[in-house]
């Protein structure tokens, strides 16, 4: 992908490539569709208008390569970036994004001067972190813009509602500080029909009237994650941050299931590819991989495929029934998943050193989401897809 392909942005590369193989020494990789990126970002969009789409690149870009996807977001119209920490935001500078970049939560004292020196956007909900950030932009001599995070229930971080006023006020009275924005999050959003977001809703609009009727302008106005943005309208307001859905997944199952408008027009944008490095022959009876859990009910072909839960993938995956893709079907991970390796039954089916074995993604008329694996494992697509880890190269098409 050349600077001109990314408006004047030349992103670090991430992985290099030889011909249609990674640069790496283990068969196994993830391949990450910029294309899809790109289209979840105008699906959002145009979802929210008139409202901005934000999206959050945070641990990683959750695992698809920061610096790609942010590039790719902004080319499908993002006007903001977010990130969690302010080392995530100087690597996106440092690959030359110009574009604003928000930081989620308060950085700690020592991380305050990277973020001003990076041109990043602090959250702050502490009038010791508002006097830091004063103090830095007095000495750069250089207004910032602070964007004022609220807790409106999700009880995490965020000032109270009844501290908002002041702490606005000693941001707009100071000559270097401009409030960017007044914001909070949404705890379940993704559960549309409960009433806790209303309720939270209702307590941001308290907040907003507040600063109104104290004459004080919120900047911008923002209030969505990616199920605000799907399912609850009222929260769009002026930005709607995004992760989840910029990378094709819906936020919950009941959002996909309930057909909200936007989820099913998102493409999974992450599959997860490696190829057969064993293969053998054991007898009915015996058992594979640590503990003996998984024991053959008849004679099988198993297939070694090297990858682990040192790249991500859960330990358990394989013990709750876990699949994946080899041939065009479904097969049966056998037993614990190692930390390099896993294995898979593949019954009398003929099995090849190098045969192409799909994880996450699609396979002939197959597919296996991330969404299932969270559902065997009793957690969220959010955490199995921010697990892979840096062993895996990425490989980008769509670029």
């Amino acid at each position: 992908m050349s600077g001109s392909d990314l408006g004047g942005v030349t992103p670090r590369a991430e992985s290099r490539t030889f011909g249609t193989r990674p640069a790496s020494t283990r068969p196994a990789y993830i391949e990450v569709d910029l294309d899809a990126i790109r289209s979840n970002v105008r699906v959002l969009a145009e979802l929210a208008a008139p409202a901005a789409v934000c999206a959050v690149v945070k641990a990683n870009g959750y695992s698809h390569g920061a610096v790609r996807v942010a590039a790719a977001a902004l080319e499908g119209g993002a006007k903001w970036l977010a990130v969690a920490v302010v080392e995530e935001g100087l690597e996106l500078r440092d690959s030359g994004i110009d574009a604003p970049i928000l930081v989620l939560t308060q950085p700690g004292y020592s991380a305050a001067s990277t973020a001003v020196a990076a041109r990043l956007t602090p959250t702050v909900d502490t009038a010791a972190g508002i006097a830091r950030f004063a103090e830095l932009a007095a000495a750069s001599g250089r207004p910032l813009a602070v964007h004022l995070k609220v807790n409106t229930g999700m009880n995490r971080v965020g000032a109270a509602p009844r501290d908002t006023v002041g702490l606005a006020r000693t941001i707009v009275d100071d000559p270097f500080l401009d409030l960017g924005g007044v914001y909070t999050h949404l705890a379940v959003a993704d559960e549309p029909d409960r009433p806790e977001t209303g309720d939270q809703l209702d307590r941001y609009d308290d907040v907003l009237g507040r600063l109104g009727a104290a004459g004080i302008d919120p900047g911008l106005r923002h209030a969505a994650n990616s199920a605000g943005a799907i399912a609850h309208p009222r929260s769009r307001l002026d930005l709607v941050r995004c992760g989840i859905a910029v990378y094709g997944l819906a936020p919950s199952p009941e959002l996909r299931a309930g057909g909200f408008n936007g989820c099913a027009e998102l493409t999974p944008a992450l599959e997860v590819r490696a190829a057969v490095s064993f293969v053998k022959q054991i007898e009915a009876g015996e058992g594979v991989s640590y503990g003996l859990r998984y024991v053959a009910d008849r004679p099988t072909t198993v297939a070694t495929v090297p990858l682990g839960y040192a790249d991500g993938i859960d330990r358990r995956l394989g013990l709750t029934g876990g699949e994946v893709l080899l041939g065009g079907r479904r097969r049966r991970i056998a037993g614990t998943v190692t930390m390099d390796q896993l294995m898979i039954d593949c019954g009398d089916d003929v099995v090849a050193v190098g045969d192409e074995v799909v994880l996450i993604g699609r396979q002939g008329d197959e597919v296996v989401t991330a969404t299932e694996w969270a559902e065997r494992l009793g957690t969220i697509a959010y955490e199995v897809i921010c697990r892979f880890g840096p062993r895996l190269p990425r490989r980008y098409v769509g670029g």
